[in-house]
């Protein structure tokens, strides 16, 4: 079956000039994310692979978003600046009524506030460019500082022009895989940026021959890939009623189990990793009370080894968030409205506002399944790692201690999201492809 669909992506030129457009793409990316930023004390940089190992929540965040933090490269902020936009925009398409009415304009009013996202993007890959620059310059010991600070006009200046500059072109190249690749640009960046982490991950255990522990998160891995399919392509059908044609015409409204996708956890992630950075700042570079306050932000907020008050946070952050996402993007009130003037309604519901409180309820109700398995998926990790470190199940040699899978819980969410529409997307290229045959 494989070795068939391989064929016949080979006998659509349209298919197969589009995966490799997209194949293209990625490795343009791969190769920016390991060119430095012009001024970057080089000797400066070996350090920076030490800290990640003692901050995982910065180099889990990094992969997250695509970035290039390892080698302080030009797209070091990644796709963060240019998704922060898109949520900003989300949030303001609530607030602000002319942006709610580009909404219901269709495809033009779609354009319009993706050029509006395009523009936010800019100022917040510029700050938060400043931002990574100082907090990493503070942060990073061994090798020196990673740049003179010191010297804003001529070294930090082009170096966040050169940061902001990368984020604009990877978001270019997104919107490239989408016009002329595969589609879904921004998640094969990001997807591209978690896998790129695996290799390493899988060496840490062959290079001190703990195959055992290889081979158990293996099989936990694969588990729980198994699991988030489920999941992801799991949802609820509400029954509707059109009545337009003089007979009633049964269809179905889906919602989906797990509603808010990554959102809810990238969110968490950026909050729960602040206090420890924040921390670590306080340790190194206050006094007195304030190198207490760092270090109790260290001992109970660190991702290496996290506290059950971290653990419990991080769960509640991803369950909070996933309430509150779904809060903005699917509007009970809009999906109603539009159910009635179209003819229908649900069985045992009237239309209008009882069937936008029945959404709503049933929407908040499958969340709570779809956000606790986020945030469980979230967590999962730290919590075995716990468990392992009471009862000493597996040996963890290796691994510092921790057990993870192989990629990561929520990079796991995202690879198999990318992976489940790109099989879609392909699949639906290759019908294409077949009924072009016949004309």
């Amino acid at each position: 079956m494989i070795l068939k669909n391989i064929s016949r992506i080979w006998k659509s030129s349209d298919v197969k000039k589009k995966i490799l457009v997209t194949l293209g793409i990625i490795v343009l990316y791969k190769f920016l994310s390991i060119i430095p930023v012009p001024g970057v004390n080089t000797t400066a940089l070996l350090s920076i692979k030490d800290f990640l190992a003692a901050n995982q929540g910065l180099a889990f965040f990094s992969s997250l978003m695509g970035g290039g933090l390892e080698h302080f490269s030009i797209v070091l902020m990644g796709l963060a600046p240019y998704i922060n936009a898109v949520i900003i925009m989300q949030l303001l398409a609530v607030i602000v009524p002319q942006l709610e009415a580009m909404k219901k304009e269709g495809e033009q009013g779609q354009k319009k506030i993706n050029n509006y996202t395009r523009w936010v993007t800019v100022p917040l890959a510029f700050a938060q460019s400043y931002g990574m620059i100082i907090l990493l310059n503070t942060l990073i010991g061994g090798g020196g500082k990673i740049m003179d600070v010191g010297n804003f006009w001529g070294v930090v200046l082009p170096a966040m022009l050169f940061i902001t500059a990368g984020t604009l072109f990877l978001m270019w190249l997104g919107e490239v895989i989408n016009e002329s690749g595969i589609g879904n640009g921004s998640s094969m960046i990001i997807f591209a940026g978690v896998l790129a982490g695996v290799p390493s991950h899988i060496m840490q255990y062959i290079s001190v021959g703990n195959y055992p522990l290889l081979a158990v998160l293996t099989v936990m891995t694969l588990g729980v890939v198994y699991i988030i399919i489920k999941f992801t392509e799991g949802f609820r059908k509400i029954p509707l009623i059109y009545t337009r044609t003089g007979r009633d015409e049964k269809s179905y409204f889906p919602i989906r189990v797990n509603q808010a996708g990554m959102i809810p956890i990238i969110f968490a992630v950026s909050i729960v990793t602040f206090p420890a950075l924040i921390g670590q700042v306080l340790a190194n570079r206050g006094s007195g009370r304030s190198v207490q306050i760092g270090q109790f932000l260290l001992d109970y907020f660190s991702m290496n080894n996290p506290s059950w008050l971290y653990i419990v946070i991080y769960f509640l952050l991803v369950l909070g968030f996933s309430f509150f996402y779904i809060s903005i993007v699917f509007n009970t009130e809009e999906v109603a409205e539009s159910i009635q003037k179209r003819g229908g309604y649900i069985p045992g519901v009237r239309p209008g506002r009882e069937t936008a409180e029945y959404l709503e309820k049933t929407s908040l109700h499958l969340n709570l399944y779809g956000g606790s398995f986020l945030a469980l998926i979230a967590v999962f990790p730290y919590l075995m790692s716990k468990l392992n470190g009471v009862i000493q199940i597996i040996d963890t040699s290796g691994s510092g201690g921790k057990i993870d899978f192989l990629i990561s819980g929520a990079g796991l969410i995202i690879v198999v999201g990318v992976v489940l529409e790109l099989i879609r997307r392909v699949d639906t290229e290759l019908k294409s492809y077949d009924y072009k045959k016949f004309f």
